[in-house]
C-alpha cells in the first residue's frame, strides 16, 4: 500500500515539473519565432539624386560584415518602371537586404519614382513573399520612400512599413533651389516657418501614413561651418520629417552627425552612420 502511495506521488511531481517545463518552453520558443520572423524582414536600400549602386554599396558591406545581414537582391528600374532583380533570397538568409538603383537618377517626379518603388515592392514579393518591410534612404531617395507610403499607405494588401532610416532627408527645401542657410527655423510648436510647395503637399498627404505602425530614425548632417547643413541640405530642412508626421509615427529619434564627414554625401560613407542604421534596423 506504501509503495502504489509513493508511485502515485512519484507520478504526481513528474507531472508538475512537465508542466512547469512546458510553461516555461512554450513562451521561450513564442519569442525565438517572432525573434526568427523579424530577422527575415527585408531592408531596402534607396540610393539619391544621380546615386548609383556605389551610393548604397558602402552602408550596405557594413552591415554584411558587421550586423550578420545578406544582400539578396539587386532590383534595378529602368526609365520605364520596369524591375530587373539579380541575386537570389534563400530561405535560410537572415537580415535580407535589397538593394535598389534607378537608370534614371536624376528623375525628381516623386509620383514616378514612388512608382518605381511599389514595382520593386512587387517584383521581390513575387520571388519571396514578406509582409513586413525596412527601409534605408539618401537624399531623394526620402521622398521617394515618403511619397510612396502617402500614396498607398491605407492599401494593407502591400508590404507594411516596420522601419525607416531617413539620411540627409530635404523635406521641406534644398539649399540654392528652394531654401537658403538660416533662413528658416523651426518654430516653437515644432513646425518649420516656412513651408515649400513640397512640404505643403507632403502635409496635405500625410494622413496616409500608416499611424503607430513605422519607427523612425532620421539622420542629418552638420558640418559646423555656420551654415547649419550638411551643404545641400538644411538641418531645419531635415528635423521638419517630426513636424511632418507627427502623430502618426510609432517612434520617432534624430542622430546628428558633426564635422567634414557630415556634408551631404559622405553621409552614407559614415561609420557613424553606418552603426546607427544597424543599432536601429537589427
Amino acid at each position: 500500500m506504501l509503495m502504489k502511495t509513493s508511485g502515485k506521488v512519484f507520478l504526481w511531481i513528474v507531472s508538475i515539473i512537465i508542466a512547469v517545463g512546458i510553461g516555461f518552453a512554450i513562451p521561450g520558443f513564442a519569442q525565438q519565432q517572432k525573434k526568427q520572423s523579424q530577422t527575415t524582414i527585408p531592408t531596402f536600400y534607396l540610393h539619391g539624386y544621380s546615386g548609383t549602386a556605389n551610393s548604397t554599396n558602402g552602408m550596405i558591406s557594413y552591415a554584411t560584415k558587421n550586423s550578420n545581414a545578406h544582400k539578396v537582391f539587386t532590383a534595378t528600374v529602368d526609365k520605364n518602371g520596369k524591375v530587373t532583380l539579380k541575386g537570389d533570397w534563400s530561405k535560410d538568409v537572415s537580415r535580407p537586404i535589397v538593394q535598389v538603383v534607378f537608370q534614371d537618377n536624376r528623375n525628381n517626379n516623386f509620383k514616378v519614382t514612388q512608382s518605381w518603388f511599389k514595382n520593386v515592392l512587387t517584383a521581390v514579393n513575387k520571388k519571396h513573399s514578406f509582409k513586413q518591410f525596412n527601409a534605408v534612404a539618401h537624399s531623394m531617395g526620402n521622398l521617394t520612400l515618403m511619397y510612396y507610403e502617402l500614396y498607398n499607405g491605407p492599401n494593407k494588401k502591400l508590404p507594411q512599413l516596420q522601419k525607416q532610416i531617413n539620411i540627409a532627408g530635404h523635406f521641406d527645401g534644398i539649399l540654392g533651389r528652394d531654401d537658403k542657410a538660416n533662413e528658416n527655423t523651426i518654430q516653437a510648436n515644432g513646425e518649420p516657418k516656412i513651408l515649400n510647395s513640397y512640404y505643403k503637399d507632403q502635409l496635405n498627404r500625410r494622413n496616409n501614413f500608416p499611424k503607430d505602425q513605422v519607427d523612425i530614425l532620421n539622420i542629418y548632417g552638420n558640418l559646423n561651418d555656420g551654415s547649419n547643413s550638411d551643404g545641400d541640405v538644411t538641418n531645419v530642412s531635415s528635423q521638419s520629417l517630426r513636424y511632418l508626421l507627427r502623430g502618426r509615427f510609432k517612434n520617432y529619434e534624430e542622430f546628428r552627425v558633426f564635422g567634414p564627414k557630415a556634408q551631404h554625401s559622405q553621409l552614407h560613407e559614415n561609420e557613424q552612420v553606418d552603426k546607427q542604421i544597424s543599432n536601429f534596423l537589427w
